[in-house]
């Protein structure tokens, strides 16, 4: 059996805590450097290069004992978002909601780090939760949470590389995905925006497709087995029952106003929701699917206290129709490509459910990585 030791986080690595430049000094933004913030995560999986703000260079030099160098350990520690982790792969500044690890490599690996600290999620929130209206873990209560980790960096070095290996063709999928999406988007803005021609009729949204409104479950939702229930934001949990077959296309109609969401499976949409069904009747719903992602829905609410997707107002758009025949056409050239889509999306679940169950038993020592394990392991990926 290996050798693992305890530590507290901070005998690990320095603990950084971001910090915000002040609204009076706007100059401080600019494009020099990522500034991370918890809102971020949503466009990260495991790595970020990149942030929705930077900082300049006067921000960064006020900043500068904030710099986070590539390989730190980034964790979410207020609030609902309070314990997803990320690695940078550039250095980057973060605001005060997030406590970051600067890796000591003679203790841990950085990678182990990450992975120690995603399989702790559950830890993190318990120590927010603590006496707080908004849950929260500041710096000096994030040093002191114990993570035993083996004293051997190259048995570290093992089990995060199993891990990774995962997470690498997870991203490799998702990148395979984002180019195809992209491809059948740019084809779709070639011929039914730039080479639409004057002859084509002007209608309504309404003539190629309609709006039907979700429905409410009476049973809870499961997660992880059965049918996708897909709310205004995706999907968000599992049921036994389904209300409509595969291919679909929802959108949000409460909460996440607008989002428009393919399915490939059958599935249940909830009553934040509008599902569609095209007039079109052709294979699959590519240009269905793209038409609505060119649509501004967010000003189509129907203002009341509670904003909504006012499904007259959508319905009545104006749009260019054009021949039913060149949009089957479409959509057929569009299935090869969905297809290849669909098959990563079934190897991307199984992927990610192997790597949630290999997590706890790498992170615990509960199995003992060997080199024929990780083999076999690679060979199957």
């Amino acid at each position: 059996m290996s050798e693992w030791k305890e530590y507290k986080i901070k005998e690990l690595g320095l603990v950084v805590t971001g910090k915000t430049p002040s609204s009076k000094f706007p100059d401080e933004f600019g494009d020099a450097m990522p500034f991370v913030t918890p809102t971020d995560y949503r466009n990260f999986r495991r790595w970020t290069a990149f942030a929705e703000r930077s900082l300049s260079e006067k921000g960064i030099e006020k900043l500068r004992n904030k710099i986070l160098p590539p390989s730190s350990v980034l964790v979410t520690c207020i609030g609902s978002d309070m314990g997803k982790v990320v690695m940078n792969k550039v250095p980057v500044i973060t605001n005060q909601q997030i406590n970051s690890i600067i890796p000591n490599q003679e203790l841990v690996f950085p990678d182990f780090l990450y992975y120690k600290l995603v399989d702790n999620y559950e830890t993190l929130r318990m120590h927010g939760q603590a006496g707080t209206a908004v849950p929260i873990v500041n710096k000096g209560d994030f040093e002191e949470i114990n993570l035993p980790i083996p004293i051997d960096l190259e048995e570290q070095k093992s089990i995060a590389s199993i891990l990774s290996s995962l997470d690498e063709k997870i991203d490799l999928l998702h990148r395979q995905n984002k180019t195809s999406e992209a491809l059948a988007e740019t084809l779709f803005r070639q011929w039914f925006v730039e080479d639409a021609e004057e002859s084509w009729e002007t209608g309504k949204l309404g003539d190629v497709i309609e709006l039907i409104y979700g429905k409410g479950l009476k049973e809870e939702i499961r997660s992880g087995t059965g049918f996708p229930v897909v709310g205004s934001s995706g999907i968000v949990g599992y049921h036994s029952e389904f209300l409509v077959e595969c291919p679909g296309i929802v959108i949000g109609r409460k909460g996440t106003l607008g989002k428009v969401i393919y399915l490939f499976e059958n599935f249940f949409p909830i009553d934040t929701t509008y599902f569609v069904k095209s007039k079109v009747n052709s294979e699959g719903l590519f240009y269905e699917y793209f038409l609505l992602k060119t649509l501004n829905f967010e000003d189509m609410n129907t203002d009341s206290a509670v904003p909504g997707l006012n499904r007259e107002i959508a319905l009545s758009t104006e749009i260019k129709i054009p021949p039913f025949k060149r949009v089957k056409e479409y959509n057929s050239y569009c299935a090869t490509l969905f297809r290849k889509l669909k098959q990563n999306n079934t190897q991307i679940l199984t992927l990610t459910q192997i790597r949630d169950t290999l997590l706890p038993t790498l992170m615990s020592g509960e199995v003992k990585v060997k080199k024929s394990i990780q083999t076999n392991l690679y060979a199957t990926i």
